[in-house]
């Protein structure tokens, strides 16, 4: 399958919103309470969240498409659009999400490598990302590709609060 990584524009804000929403549902509404979920989409998620998030200079999103169509996207933190740590020399991997009908295809690992070579052009020391303790899945994939946990911050999920395991991938040593 050939993938191809377009960086999304707000004439794409729309579609940007639909699949942030919809892969995120699909990840986690059934392992959260419906209620505190809902609010997290209607805060989070919504279509001028989403846009005041794509017009800030330090932050970009990206569509992962197929042939067909868009199957996954990564939003990425530089410097002061970071959610924690803030450092000039790290890039956030803040989202990275694939449409569950292309999960388990490699798409996924796809991405993280493409989100390692933008950090890499853009001469980071290190890409980091947060991920939800409970996610043991994504923590063993991320731990394949090198990252290392480093450290937690807190999540919220409506008045529900969780905890992400902060993993970082040392780029001066690749």
């Amino acid at each position: 399958m050939e993938l191809k990584l377009h960086r999304c524009s707000i004439t794409e804000l729309d579609q940007l919103v639909l699949i942030s929403r919809k892969t995120f549902t699909d990840a986690f509404a059934s392992q959260n309470d419906p209620d505190d979920f809902k609010h997290y989409l209607q805060t989070a998620l919504t279509r001028e969240t989403i846009a005041n998030e794509l017009d800030h200079p330090q932050t970009s999103f990206y569509f992962v498409k197929n042939s067909k169509e868009t199957i996954g996207f990564l939003k990425i933190n530089d410097a002061k659009a970071q959610t924690d740590i803030f450092d000039e020399t790290s890039y956030e991997l803040e989202r990275i999400y694939v449409v569950s009908g292309y999960q388990g295809l490699g798409v996924g690992e796809w991405m993280i490598d493409q989100a390692i070579r933008l950090a890499q052009e853009a001469e980071k020391d290190y890409i980091w990302l947060g991920v939800w303790e409970e996610n043991t899945s994504a923590i063993r994939f991320y731990e394949k590709k090198g990252f290392t946990k480093f450290g937690r911050h807190p999540y919220y999920i409506g008045k529900d609060k969780q905890m992400d395991w902060l993993m970082k991938l040392d780029l001066t040593t690749l």
